[in-house]
């Protein structure tokens, strides 16, 4: 879903990946909604749990992220890392147990 201001802005949209769904919007900064860039970076990370780490690891360096974590497997018994920079520098975390 994807509903956008007449100038061009996106007021809101959603993303549902499993059962969850991501409510997401550009800045709008009277509304109180700023963008990575405003602030300097993002202070949201998001954590999925995929069944198959590598691949989407993959997958999302040809869309465009940059790795910034390696995929590897952790001390803690998680084979995960792969935290990748998307292009609109949202953190994200891949991670597989």
């Amino acid at each position: 879903m994807r509903f956008a201001q007449p100038d061009g802005k996106i007021g809101h949209a959603e993303i549902k990946i499993g059962d969850s769904h991501i409510m997401l919007a550009d800045e709008f900064p009277e509304m109180g909604a700023r963008s990575p860039q405003s602030l300097g970076g993002s202070p949201v990370s998001i954590l999925l749990y995929v069944e198959d780490v590598d691949a989407q690891a993959k997958l999302a360096v040809a869309a465009g992220a940059k790795v910034v974590r390696p995929v590897k497997d952790q001390f803690y018994g998680d084979r995960s890392g792969s935290v990748l920079r998307i292009p609109s520098d949202t953190n994200g975390t891949l991670q597989h147990t």
